[in-house]
């Protein structure tokens, strides 16, 4: 069985804090998906380091083949102590899912990972390792798709303690909220979210730890192709189409540019229907192309789409006000939701022709405004966790 992933997390600072405590990280291998939750001891500067720190190490040594007990070992020994507690100390979540459908669960610490498989909450049962006077919890099962993993820093346990409720919010408690919300969300990006905003309502948007909320779902591969530009030589419109036309009925498409909207229909032989649709002032009206799912206008369209992900990359402007942005039936963030939320690979096709409207023709084509949107695009998209390939023609 060959899976992928739909991975997204949400964090929320301490209150008076500007660094978070808890740190994420997202890496990939030829053949697995790895997510890792960090929670440094304590909030600010120094929980940060902690976390960053205890993040990079065991996604380096992971990387490279290291054992847990090596992992483990490394961070008790790399950890500066803290003068004030003389501990050196972060709790750690690590989660990887292989396209074979295996999966290695690691916890130490954190609060449980919530397992939901087909609308109700799997049991993840208890298999207690005694590394460097560390009990760590290590379990290894397979994931099917449809499934949800849910990593968790204790700041979601600790919502509304003292507060709305008594004792916090418990974990069973989140499990089924968990439950309820993956019944009606439709990516990890929402799943998160939902859960994060729940927290901070608990502790009255005023949280008193850090909070991080990790998904990973399970789903079927979902490759985009993204055309923008003409190709430098008109000769190789035909090949740049192919190219773009390539992939299985899973595959999605977007053409960003009018001029790549032209190509794309005289070269397929069927009609571009623009629409009159201004639904954003300052994003030109979507058309439309049979066979391809999204036609937009280029480079102020593509603008728009990378303040979005961006947006969505760090991670704090990630509200429910984002999503309904999302939602919204402009071409940028319509290009945006696709990428975030119905994307696991993408790939560009970039027409290296230079457009005199956008910028000075005698400019090298990498100093290009089209160029310089295609780079921020590609690294944005993979600081979500997704493979993004580039074919410039």
């Amino acid at each position: 069985m060959g899976v992928t992933v739909d991975v997204a997390y949400k964090s929320l600072n301490k209150f008076t804090e500007v660094l978070c405590g808890d740190k994420v990280e997202l890496l990939q291998t030829e053949d697995s998906n790895i997510m890792i939750l960090a929670d440094g001891m304590g909030s600010g500067v120094k929980a940060n380091i902690l976390a960053t720190l205890t993040s990079k190490i065991l996604g380096t040594m992971f990387l490279n083949g290291a054992t847990l007990e090596e992992c483990v070992e490394t961070i008790v020994e790399t950890l500066p102590v803290c003068q004030v507690r003389q501990v050196a100390y972060s709790t750690f979540s690590i989660l990887q899912v292989f396209n074979n459908g295996d999966a290695y669960l690691v916890e130490f610490d954190n609060p449980g990972c919530i397992f939901v498989r087909n609308g109700e909450l799997v049991p993840i049962p208890q298999n207690i390792r005694e590394i460097q006077n560390k009990k760590i919890n290590e379990y290894r099962f397979k994931v099917k798709k449809g499934d949800a993993l849910i990593l968790m820093s204790d700041g979601t346990i600790h919502a509304g303690v003292g507060q709305l409720l008594n004792f916090g919010w418990l974990w069973d408690d989140i499990a089924d909220y968990a439950v309820r919300q993956y019944r009606v969300t439709i990516s990890a990006a929402r799943l998160a979210a939902a859960i994060s905003r729940a927290c901070d309502e608990l502790y009255q948007f005023r949280p008193g730890d850090d909070t991080t909320v990790a998904v990973m779902r399970i789903i079927d591969r979902k490759p985009v192709h993204l055309m923008t530009g003409p190709a430098q030589d008109a000769k190789d419109d035909r090949d740049m189409v192919d190219d773009f036309m390539s992939g299985d009925y899973t595959t999605k498409r977007i053409v960003c540019g009018g001029t790549s909207a032209n190509i794309v229909s005289r070269i397929l032989e069927k009609p571009l229907k623009v629409t009159l649709d201004y639904y954003d002032p300052d994003i030109p009206p979507i058309a439309y192309i049979d066979s391809i799912e999204l036609v937009t206008e280029g480079v102020l369209t593509l603008n728009r789409v990378l303040k979005l992900l961006k947006r969505y990359v760090k991670n704090e402007a990630v509200t429910e006000e984002f999503f309904l942005e999302l939602d919204k039936p402009n071409g940028a963030s319509m290009v945006a939701k696709m990428i975030i939320e119905d994307c696991t690979e993408l790939q560009l096709y970039v027409g290296r022709a230079i457009n005199s409207a956008y910028q000075n023709p005698g400019l090298p084509f990498d100093l290009g405004i089209r160029q310089n949107l295609v780079e921020q695009l590609k690294h944005t998209v993979e600081e979500m966790g997704k493979k993004v390939s580039i074919t410039y023609f």
